[in-house]
């Protein structure tokens, strides 16, 4: 191992709500592997509601798993990361985005009526963020380039909230 080697740290967030797949997928020896390829080594997990315990043993190059459920704010967290991944919760989205911070939204198919989908898609097509669902995300991390993505600049919130309305049905 090499210690001179800086520590990228990952921060997932599901908001919150219960998103198991994403919990489930995140923490499989495949997707841990291929995020180390990347030069990341350790990961904070807030799994909201979910009740399911993921796996924070040491393992395929990460030295560090940790999960907690909900606190009162994720701002440190989101702060000290490298890289996010998150559901589409627009909260969260804008959160990291105004952060800087380069971002994979994993959108939950389990959704009725996902509008989180449609919001993932716009600020895809911005260049702000990278997209997929829980079976696309190894072969995202895989490939992906963040160096690509456009920094999300100024104020962009209204716009958001305004393609939110759309999507919505409220403007």
């Amino acid at each position: 191992m090499n210690y001179n080697m800086p520590r990228k740290k990952i921060f997932v967030t599901v908001g919150t709500t219960k998103f198991d797949d994403l919990i489930k997928t995140i923490t499989t020896d495949e997707v841990l592997q291929e995020l180390s390829k990347k030069g990341y080594s350790e990961m904070i997990m807030q799994i909201g509601r979910s009740h399911v315990e993921p796996d924070c043993t040491k393992r395929c190059g990460f030295h560090r798993i940790e999960v907690f459920n909900l606190k009162p704010s994720l701002q440190e967290d989101m702060q000290t990361a490298d890289l996010i991944i998150s559901h589409a919760g627009a909260g969260s989205c804008l959160e990291a985005l105004e952060l800087s911070k380069p971002l994979i939204v994993v959108t939950n198919d389990r959704l009725m009526d996902n509008h989180q989908l449609e919001l993932a898609e716009q600020l895809y097509k911005d260049g702000h963020l990278l997209y997929t669902n829980c079976k696309g995300l190894t072969q995202l991390i895989r490939s992906m380039n963040l160096s690509e993505l456009k920094p999300f600049t100024g104020d962009k919130s209204k716009t958001i909230a305004n393609t939110i309305n759309e999507i919505m049905g409220f403007a």
